[in-house]
């Protein structure tokens, strides 16, 4: 290399680059100049891994015989993005890339710094015996968690980018032996049709694609374990996630797979089939038990035993008010219950609900404002629908049970068999990208290996 005194010409590109993204701190545009070799940086300082700016782009420039060699590292870089335009180039700035002119020549290099790429503990499914990690909020880091688990040649991951403000990168992993080609094309087309200005979050993702926006049952599952990920791929579905979230997200689903956990799969047959039960006696007892109480106590108490009929009646005396306005009070108060402890801060939220809910209890039953009996009532019909394993579905099961009191205030027990059938019917005439929602069984279409298509 020989001297050169005069000045590097910064490329016209860049400059009008920089004055785009102007009055931004961030933007760096700095020349590299040894002798009379030049290449020229254009980054957004808070965007990049300023480790690997040094240690893959700037070095080696002073390292290289000359501009020429160092074009030819650059362009072999496994870090090299394509540009496709040159009005993307500020798109591709901030997310991490560093643009580096070299004789001429423009390249796009990968030097994102990620902070978010910590491996998180299970919070939302937690089990005894399965995996302990969940997944993180860097989209690479949980692909390679799902390489790591499912290590199948017919594993396919695409990437799409959102056309939001936050253009974050959405993949679409699904087991091409296994999938159902009609749903991996709807999903697909899903995604490519969203029209919204943001979007953060898996769970934001799924309510734009449920299909409609006041749907109460979920047709996506939010998931943050990599076992339940790869089950789910292994049975023909498509799992989707989206850079900056801890969660995924699982298409189609059916009703009953919202009642499976993960722990059933580590437990002998008869132990996860006890388990299963309990759930769904959990899950009637969440729906029906509140209707079902002011049905019989404000219509047919006659169906009780004439000692169980006196007994409830006896725990009644004294409250003011019908027993559906007790049922509704005591429900609503512990949804409060409930939301309070989920907002307050871990340290204080157990403790402040369970006094808060023995005080106010104990004082209601004391003031008869409510009976004995209702305080048992909404404990049992709080605690079943925790035994719910998914929360989306939780909340939804929640839901019914005050459209059922509804129909069983007005109408008695014939509203609460109606009421009953009509969200059963509404269940049975609900699809989930083209599969019913009541579906029983999920076989997955396996190709060319003996497993035939349903």
């Amino acid at each position: 290399m020989t001297n050169s005194k005069e000045n590097p010409t910064t490329p016209k590109l860049m400059v009008d680059l920089k004055e785009q993204m102007n009055p931004s701190f961030d933007v760096m545009l700095i020349p590299l100049q040894l002798e009379d070799e030049v290449a020229f940086l254009l980054y957004l300082k808070t965007a990049v891994d300023g480790d690997k700016l040094q240690s893959i782009i700037i070095k080696p420039f002073f390292e290289m015989k000359s501009a020429q060699h160092y074009g030819a590292y650059i362009q072999s870089s496994p870090d090299l993005l394509a540009i496709k335009s040159e009005d993307n180039i500020p798109l591709e700035l901030t997310k991490g890339s560093v643009l580096i002119a070299v004789q001429q020549n423009f390249f796009l290099i990968d030097v994102k710094k990620v902070n978010t790429s910590t491996v998180q503990q299970t919070l939302m499914e937690p089990t005894v015996y399965g995996p302990q990690q969940a997944l993180s909020e860097d989209i690479l880091t949980n692909l390679n968690i799902i390489r790591h688990r499912y290590k199948e040649p017919t594993l396919k991951i695409e990437i799409l980018e959102l056309k939001d403000k936050t253009h974050n990168d959405i993949a679409i992993i699904y087991d091409e032996q296994t999938v159902k080609p009609a749903i991996l094309k709807t999903i697909q087309k899903r995604i490519k049709e969203l029209d919204t200005t943001l979007i953060q979050s898996a769970g934001e993702l799924q309510l734009y694609l449920n299909g409609k926006r006041f749907t109460l049952f979920p047709t996506l599952m939010l998931t943050e374990r990599p076992d339940r990920i790869c089950y789910n791929l292994d049975a023909g579905k498509v799992i989707l996630m989206i850079d900056g979230s801890p969660h995924a997200l699982i298409a189609p689903v059916v009703f009953f797979d919202f009642m499976v956990s993960m722990e059933d799969n580590y437990h002998l047959f008869w132990v996860t089939s006890f388990t299963l039960v309990l759930r769904y006696f959990g899950l009637i007892t969440c729906l029906t038990l509140p209707a079902l109480y002011v049905a019989i106590t404000s219509y047919n108490p006659d169906i009780f035993r004439t000692e169980l009929a006196l007994t409830v009646a006896g725990s009644r005396i004294g409250v003011p008010y019908p027993s559906f306005i007790e049922v509704l009070f005591m429900l609503v108060f512990m949804e409060l219950l409930t939301e309070a402890s989920i907002r307050l801060p871990k340290a204080i939220s157990a403790t402040a609900t369970t006094v808060g809910g023995l005080i106010l209890g104990t004082a209601a039953t004391e003031a008869a404002l409510t009976s004995n009996i209702m305080i048992i009532i909404v404990s049992a019909v709080a605690i079943s629908s925790f035994v719910i394993p998914i929360n989306e579905m939780s909340f939804s099961i929640r839901f019914c049970r005050y459209i059922l009191l509804a129909f069983t205030t007005f109408f008695g027990t014939v509203g609460f068999i109606l009421g009953f059938l009509g969200i059963l019917m509404f269940l049975i005439n609900k699809e989930s990208f083209g599969e019913p929602y009541l579906k029983m069984y999920w076989k997955s279409r396996r190709s060319e290996k003996g497993v035939k298509s349903e």
